[in-house]
């Protein structure tokens, strides 16, 4: 007698809000279990959780098994418990949306400022990743385990002023995305997505979104859930890419 396959399973770090409950509820929609991950139990999260269990339910998958599981990224070993939760379970994708963006003008830099920056946005994502490859690498997915992580096409060689402890973490980041790739093939693909704006940070400077979309050619600025598709791409489909970094960008990167 043939045994039903089990459900695809994703992990979304950063799920709580914005980008990453789009993308939680992307993979719920396409039939996945989808865990959580945020940094604590609040009413935002368990809004998202509501949110996608919805979406999964509408999209025909009322069994799916959406959850939350709570870790501070800025402490790894938090980060290590969280990857020690999957112990025994199945996993299959892994995003890494979780970011801290802050800014701190050079010559104020506070030492634990930056490397606050390189924990949550560098070895968090290295520290999960590694924690759950094994799972990752007996994926039932026809394009096997994957792993997306969010740069910044700023980080690529667009800076701006102010946020230099944040630059050099997503910079650390989008060589994690390459040595990752290496070291995972061939079981598992690691690719990046590079975004410009997707959704403008909460209450940034309606000049500044006028300056930044004026040197956008799509003259926008994205979406979530364009974002969201973005990951799925790469998670599901794009089978022979791996270390490759898209920049989901607008066209923002060709205009000095």
């Amino acid at each position: 007698m043939n045994s039903t396959p089990r459900r695809a399973r994703t992990l979304v770090t950063g799920a709580a809000v914005r980008v990453g409950r789009a993308i939680a509820i992307e993979f719920a929609q396409r039939g996945h279990d989808v865990v959580l991950a945020v940094r604590t139990i609040n009413d935002d999260a368990v809004a998202s959780v509501d949110l996608v269990r919805r979406a999964a339910a509408e999209s025909g998958h009322v069994d799916a098994k959406i959850e939350l599981r709570a870790a501070d990224l800025d402490d790894p070993s938090a980060v290590c418990g969280l990857g020690a939760t999957f112990t025994g379970e199945s996993l299959d994708v892994v995003v890494h949306c979780a970011s801290r963006y802050e800014s701190q003008p050079l010559g104020s830099i506070e030492a634990e400022h930056a490397l606050s920056h390189f924990r949550v946005n560098a070895l968090a994502p290295l520290l999960l990743t590694q924690a759950v490859k094994q799972q990752l690498a007996k994926s039932v997915l026809p394009a096997g385990g994957a792993v997306v992580c969010f740069t910044d096409m700023h980080a690529e060689g667009r800076m701006y002023t102010g946020y230099s402890s944040y630059f050099a973490s997503k910079g650390a980041l989008g060589a994690l995305v390459g040595a990752l790739a290496v070291e995972l093939a061939p079981t598992i693909r690691v690719n990046g997505i590079a975004p410009g704006v997707v959704e403008f940070p909460v209450r940034s400077d309606p000049g500044f979104q006028a300056r930044y979309i004026e040197r956008t050619p799509m003259k926008r600025a994205g979406t979530a859930i364009e974002a969201a598709k973005c990951v799925a791409w790469l998670a599901l489909e794009a089978s022979f890419m791996t270390g490759a970094i898209v920049r989901l960008d607008g066209g923002r990167w060709l205009q000095a």
